[in-house]
């Protein structure tokens, strides 16, 4: 028999490697640091209604693929946007006749890898499975659990009808397609509609399915992708947004993977999806405004936006906790920007935004008199009243048209010109608290005319 590493635990390669592992404890598993310590101390455990609960303990486990035994098969089960780091992990470990079997979301996988790795390499793959990692190493099936797998060139080959004979020989249902680039493309248009609308609705498929008013909806994301579909050469035909809302008719109550990953704060692969579907009907000429839509809606629901030194917030006595950076601020009124800071701070250069305008953006809570500005490293704090910040606070951002550098106080600098040079000059800004009172004060006794 082969030896076969699976790459990561997750989903959909906690629960085919699982399986496969029942059968041959020989299988390899390449798991990242967290996942591996889980496995090694408690097995990869599988809990499923099809097929009950059960643990398998692989005699092969780590985190770097030389440790494995050399693989005559690797089945790449992780997410798309992990497949650079992923490639990198395995390149020194491939043999000639290393298969790579690839069973992720989207259509340019195994163009990716043939590029990189060479064509002869690649056997295609499509999973179609409901699962959820529960924890580390402990994985939840729910539906489905089969695969169909093709050679690039359609041909039926020995490796793709062997590979096909061991999945079904440990009970993995797994039919060999003639034309694997379709199948890829009409799971496709599945994800491309009910990945985005899970999460924009907070809800299962039954939602999106259940409402007249997203019938239309649904046939214009089909119809998106199967216009790009054709730009590659890969025709699906005029009935693929039927096809799409028939086989979701036993997938009503799932949530779908990109829903699972938003709630446990994962990246999506809404970029993998709806937005290569953006990007390709850039290049064909094709519209896809609605694809477009959805790329931008679930990126700004998913997509997190942490304070870090290019941004900063304001917070505190606030309606809504606001994020700032460089492209922000100059989003601000004209009245609001101080284009040339030198005519108010005649020893510096700069652009800056007068904190008047700020404030205009937040919406203070009726208590709130006072405002302080932190610095980054926490060290430093200045408060000032909120008329005094409104009538002479200045934050600068931008020197010579770039970030404000580090060595001058960047990327955010308050100073206060009519207060005094000292009064509340304040580097490296990331938090601008809005209080009831006196907040934290670091500034000497009396700095302040």
């Amino acid at each position: 028999m082969m030896q076969i590493m699976i790459v990561g635990a997750g989903s959909v390669s906690g629960f085919f490697g699982a399986q496969l592992a029942r059968k041959d404890p020989d299988v390899s598993f390449l798991l990242r640091p967290k996942t591996l310590e889980a496995v090694k101390a408690n097995g990869l455990t599988i809990r499923s209604q099809s097929f009950g609960t059960f643990s398998v303990c692989p005699h092969y486990l780590a985190s770097d693929p030389t440790e494995l035994p050399a693989p005559d098969l690797i089945i790449l089960g992780v997410k798309a946007y992990d497949l650079d780091e992923v490639c990198r992990q395995i390149e020194p470990v491939l043999r000639h006749e290393t298969i790579l079997l690839t069973l992720q979301n989207g259509v340019t996988i195994e163009e990716t890898l043939a590029e990189r790795f060479g064509r002869e390499r690649i056997v295609g793959g499509v999973a179609f499975i409901y699962s959820k990692i529960i924890r580390p190493g402990v994985i939840e099936h729910y539906k489905r659990g089969a695969l169909k797998i093709g050679e690039l060139d359609g041909r039926t080959t020995p490796r793709v009808t062997q590979i096909a004979a061991w999945l079904t020989d440990v009970g993995i249902t797994c039919q060999i397609s003639s034309d694997i680039r379709r199948a890829k493309w009409e799971k496709m248009c599945w994800n491309c509609v009910f990945n985005p609308l899970t999460v924009l609705l907070n809800d299962c498929v039954s939602k999106a399915l259940d409402h007249p008013e997203m019938s239309s909806v649904i046939s214009t994301i089909v119809q998106e992708v199967v216009a790009v579909a054709m730009g590659h050469g890969v025709s699906l035909g005029e009935a693929m947004a039927e096809k799409v809302v028939q086989s979701s008719k036993e997938l009503r109550d799932i949530h779908t993977s990109m829903y699972d990953d938003w709630k446990a704060g994962r990246p999506t692969e809404i970029d993998d999806l709806n937005g290569y579907i953006v990007r390709k009907g850039k290049e064909f000429g094709v519209p896809t405004p609605v694809n477009e839509s959805l790329t931008a809606m679930v990126k700004v629901m998913t997509e997190h936006n942490p304070t870090t030194k290019d941004t900063f917030s304001i917070e505190g006595l606030v309606l809504q906790r606001l994020s700032f950076d460089r492209k922000s601020l100059r989003q601000l009124s004209d009245e609001a920007q101080v284009p040339d800071i030198s005519v108010v701070m005649p020893k510096m250069n700069g652009r800056g935004v007068r904190m008047s305008g700020l404030l205009d953006v937040a919406t203070l809570q009726a208590e709130a008199d006072h405002v302080t500005f932190h610095s980054q490293d926490g060290q430093f704090a200045a408060t000032l009243t909120i008329a005094q910040a409104r009538e002479f606070g200045i934050l600068i951002y931008e020197v010579d048209g770039n970030q404000l550098s580090p060595e001058k106080g960047g990327s955010f600098r308050l100073v206060t010109p009519g207060l005094g040079d000292l009064c509340a000059n304040v580097k490296h800004v990331a938090r601008i608290e809005i209080t009831k009172g006196v907040g934290r004060d670091t500034r000497p006794p009396d700095v302040c005319t």
